[in-house]
C-alpha cells in the first residue's frame, strides 16, 4: 500500500468526531494529504481553521454551484475575504456549474449568472496563479472549457468527472486533470472515462462526506477507499500497480504543488 493523496474532498462536512479519526489514521492508511475543498465563505472558513490546524490538510475556497447564486454584496465580501488569504488556499474551489440544480427544476432555469460566477473564479486563479477546481459534468464541461480557453487558464481540475469522448479529448489535449472516485468499482461510466482518460493527468479522490453504493454501501466514506479505487485504475490501465500508485500520487503533488 503505497502513498496517496485524496484530491477532492469536504472535510468541513465530517463531524467533528469523524475529522479527528480521519486525520488520525493519516500515517496508518498511507495518506500523505486531503485537498479539502470548500462549498461557500462559511465553509472555507472552517477548512482555513482545519488546515492550521492539521499540517495533512491543504485548503481550497469557493463557492459549489449546486446551491442559489449569492448576492453581489455576499460575493464581493467573499472575494475581498479570499483576496486577502491568498497565501494559504492551495486552490480555487469548489467552483463550476449547476448540472443537477438545473436539471431538477428544469427548462426555466437560469444559467447566465452561474456562467459569469465561474468566469469570475477562472479570472482570479489565473490572476492568484492557484490551481482551480471544477464542478462541470456532462454538457456543463465544455461550457467550462470555453471559459478556460478563454482566460488561457490550464491547472484546471475537473473532479468526479462525467462526460462524453469528445469533451474528453478536449480536456486532455488542453492538459486538465481529471480523478478518479471508488465508484470506479461498480460505475461502467466512471470505468470507461478512467480508460480513454490519459493516466499522466489523473488523481483520486473521495469527495467525501459523499457516500458511496457497491462494496462501500452504508460506510462513511474514508479517504482509505482510494485504496480500493487504485487497483481498479492499474487493471484498466494495463499498468502494474506501483506504476500507477506513484503517478497519481506524483500527478497530484505536481498539480497541486505540494
Amino acid at each position: 500500500m503505497r502513498k496517496m493523496i485524496d484530491s477532492h474532498i469536504h472535510l468541513d462536512f465530517y463531524k467533528d468526531e469523524e475529522i479527528t479519526d480521519i486525520l488520525g489514521e493519516m500515517e496508518q492508511m498511507n495518506c500523505a494529504g486531503l485537498i479539502s475543498v470548500s462549498f461557500h465563505l462559511e465553509s472555507s472558513k472552517r477548512n482555513m481553521a482545519l488546515s492550521k490546524k492539521y499540517s495533512h490538510v491543504y485548503p481550497a475556497f469557493g463557492f459549489h454551484p449546486e446551491q442559489p447564486l449569492p448576492s453581489d454584496r455576499e460575493l464581493a465580501d467573499f472575494i475581498s475575504w479570499m483576496e486577502a488569504r491568498v497565501d494559504l488556499l492551495t486552490a480555487v474551489g469548489e467552483v463550476g456549474l449547476p448540472y443537477y440544480l438545473r436539471n431538477e427544476h428544469g427548462p426555466g432555469f437560469q444559467l447566465e449568472g452561474y456562467i459569469e460566477l465561474l468566469e469570475e473564479f477562472i479570472k482570479l486563479a489565473k490572476r492568484w496563479d492557484k490551481p482551480i477546481v471544477l464542478h462541470a459534468v456532462y454538457d456543463d464541461a465544455p461550457l467550462a472549457c470555453d471559459l478556460l480557453e478563454k482566460h488561457e487558464v490550464t491547472n484546471a481540475h475537473f473532479h468526479w468527472f462525467k462526460g462524453d469522448k469528445k469533451t474528453i479529448q478536449r480536456m486532455a489535449a488542453n492538459g486538465f486533470y481529471i480523478s478518479i472516485t471508488p465508484d470506479i468499482l461498480y460505475e461502467e461510466e466512471i470505468q470507461e472515462v478512467a480508460k480513454q482518460y490519459p493516466l499522466r493527468q489523473m488523481m483520486v479522490e473521495t469527495d467525501g462526506p459523499w457516500r458511496f453504493e457497491g462494496p462501500f454501501s452504508g460506510k462513511m466514506t474514508h479517504p482509505a477507499m482510494i485504496h480500493d479505487a487504485i487497483p481498479a485504475i492499474a487493471r484498466l490501465k494495463k499498468t502494474p500497480l506501483p506504476i500507477v500508485y506513484d503517478l497519481l500520487y506524483q500527478n497530484t503533488i505536481k498539480f497541486y504543488r505540494l
